[in-house]
């Protein structure tokens, strides 16, 4: 893997609604280095790519299909088959209360003609891309919410990884990289089903940092929120916890999320962003919604 790798974030997400196959094309266009996919499963177990669980805040299920909410006012895509989430549009991301659009200077909100797709869809239109540019662009699915799918009674893990299998992602050296925020089945991934992916443990809670010792013995890498690698600013200077040393210093990459030049936080621009994460805290990739802008910053550095 070379030294800084650039991931996709539900595709060119900043550009076009996030998770749609536009949204992968574009961002294979960007010349990324991987694109990513997050899994859920529908009804007929076909694991689709979408953020969450839910469907009420990108798609118009609630106005397509009132009566299928559950008791929590939310819908969700394992009570619905394949066929019938293809019928479903997706929008642009937006607050399901108020139906405010979350980003307002993104893709216009149900402007276009989106829809769902499957795992097996996208990995198709990401290899056919490869094949007809000549590139080689990687994978980054996520299992999502693995707790969720066996409550329901539900194999998330080993039917995406038997799709990974069948379309030859199987080793470290077949461009895939598998994440989870569920370290118990991210070493599930490593232990028993005996995954030989490159695996990165994905990290939410100030806690899970602690744990890097643990992490090291199963995965190859973790998926930080980028705000567990800054510690104060001073003097227009951020200064670093030691989150990125002692991930090296196990061989532990580091790619955090999310780099998005429209939610910047404590920093003035975007290219104070990149150049503090990237160069100076010396991170090993970036989760990003814009993808082109950080392939042409790190192609002038």
């Amino acid at each position: 893997m070379k030294q800084k790798i650039v991931i996709a974030h539900r595709g060119a997400s900043g550009y076009l609604p996030e998770h749609t196959l536009a949204a992968k094309a574009m961002a294979h266009a960007m010349n990324v280095d991987f694109i990513e996919q997050d899994l859920v499963l529908s009804k007929d177990d076909i694991p689709i790519v979408i953020h969450d669980i839910y469907l009420d805040d990108v798609t118009d299920v609630a106005q397509k299909y009132p009566l299928r909410k559950r008791k929590d006012n939310r819908f969700y895509v394992i009570d619905f088959t394949f066929d019938e989430l293809k019928t479903l549009n997706i929008t642009e991301r937006f607050n399901p209360k108020t139906g405010k659009q979350v980003y307002k200077n993104r893709f216009p909100k149900n402007k276009g003609n989106f829809k769902l797709h499957s795992l097996q869809e996208e990995l198709q239109l990401i290899q056919g891309l490869n094949f007809s540019t000549g590139k080689n662009i990687g994978i980054y699915p996520e299992i999502k919410e693995p707790k969720f799918h066996k409550k329901e009674g539900k194999k998330l893990t080993e039917i995406v990884l038997k799709i990974l299998a069948n379309y030859g992602y199987k080793t470290k050296k077949d461009n895939c990289i598998l994440q989870c925020f569920d370290a118990k089945e991210l070493e599930r991934i490593r232990v028993d089903l005996k995954s030989e992916l490159f695996l990165v443990q994905l990290i939410e809670f100030p806690e899970e940092t602690k744990q890097l010792n643990h992490f090291a013995t199963y995965a190859d890498g973790i998926g930080p929120w980028y705000k567990q690698i800054l510690g104060k600013k001073s003097a227009d200077k951020f200064t670093f916890t030691s989150l990125v040393t002692d991930a090296h210093q196990l061989n532990l990459k580091v790619h955090p999320y999310t780099f998005r030049a429209d939610a910047l936080d404590e920093f003035t621009t975007f290219e104070e962003m990149m150049q503090t994460l990237l160069i100076e805290a010396n991170v090993d990739g970036a989760f990003t919604d814009f993808p082109d802008k950080i392939v042409s910053f790190l192609n002038k550095k």
